[in-house]
């Protein structure tokens, strides 16, 4: 078997791929460039992309030491060109189109900031709670660590193997700074855990029933990723009450 069927086969075995070096090392610098310049207010924020506050800062229990402390996320960056960019990397997209499909949607884009001196914390969840397409083998996460990935900074934390166990509940975690929209999976052995340490550029594939979540900053230096997740066309909405529509942009299959 060829490199690139093993490496498609083992995401469907394991439930993630890493791949490492994937982003180079110019279009980080492109994409940390502009990062700064949305969450810091220095240039214009397209109309549908968000810069979230981390909830510590919003209650006032930290004062930030700049405004790149207060950030804990921009989400939905379809219509920002720089930022996009990265969601078009020809070779990043030729692995996604191997596994789910060439006719793409983005379902979620965002740049993950975590700034030292917050709790910053996100438990293990499954992206699938917060999609209402189906099915699920159609949906795909892609993460780029756009800095050092390390266990005092809070890198990503996943459970090899758990896409197979399904959908499960979800609730708020009994802590007393919760980001909005964290949700943490039930019933999960925190001990199954492996951490996932990476280098700016590394790129992890994800199935979007993967259970996953990540740390504290406890470093002096943000921790910072970009992610975008992808699903196929194919994919569709099942009857019943729906959430709200997410930001989406089509890629459409090469000509």
């Amino acid at each position: 078997m060829s490199d690139a069927a093993n490496d498609l086969a083992r995401y469907w075995e394991d439930g993630f791929l890493l791949l490492p070096g994937l982003l180079e090392r110019d279009a980080l610098a492109r994409l940390e460039a502009r990062f700064v310049e949305l969450a810091s207010g220095a240039a214009p924020a397209p109309a549908r992309l968000v810069v979230m506050r981390d909830v510590m800062v919003v209650k006032g229990a930290v004062k930030p030491l700049t405004p790149l402390h207060a950030v804990n996320k921009i989400l939905s960056f379809e219509d920002d060109e720089t930022l996009f960019a990265y969601a078009l990397h020809q070779e990043l997209l030729a692995i996604v189109r191997a596994l789910i499909g060439a006719d793409l949607v983005t379902l979620s884009t965002n740049v993950f900031n975590k700034p030292p001196g917050v709790d910053g914390r996100h438990p293990l969840h499954q992206d699938l709670r917060y999609f209402t397409l189906r099915p699920a083998d159609g949906i795909l996460a892609t993460w780029t660590a756009m800095s050092p990935m390390r266990r005092d900074n809070g890198c990503l934390a996943i459970v090899p193997g758990s896409h197979r166990r399904g959908l499960l509940p979800h609730g708020t975690p009994d802590w007393e700074y919760v980001n909005g929209g964290f949700f943490a999976a039930e019933g999960v052995d925190v001990d199954e855990r492996v951490h996932l340490e990476m280098e700016p550029g590394d790129t992890l594939l994800f199935h979007p029933l993967l259970l996953h979540g990540s740390g504290r900053n406890r470093s002096s230096d943000f921790r910072r990723a970009i992610s975008t997740h992808y699903a196929s066309t194919a994919c569709k909405r099942p009857g019943g009450p729906r959430k709200r529509a997410p930001v989406m942009r089509r890629i459409p299959a090469p000509l």
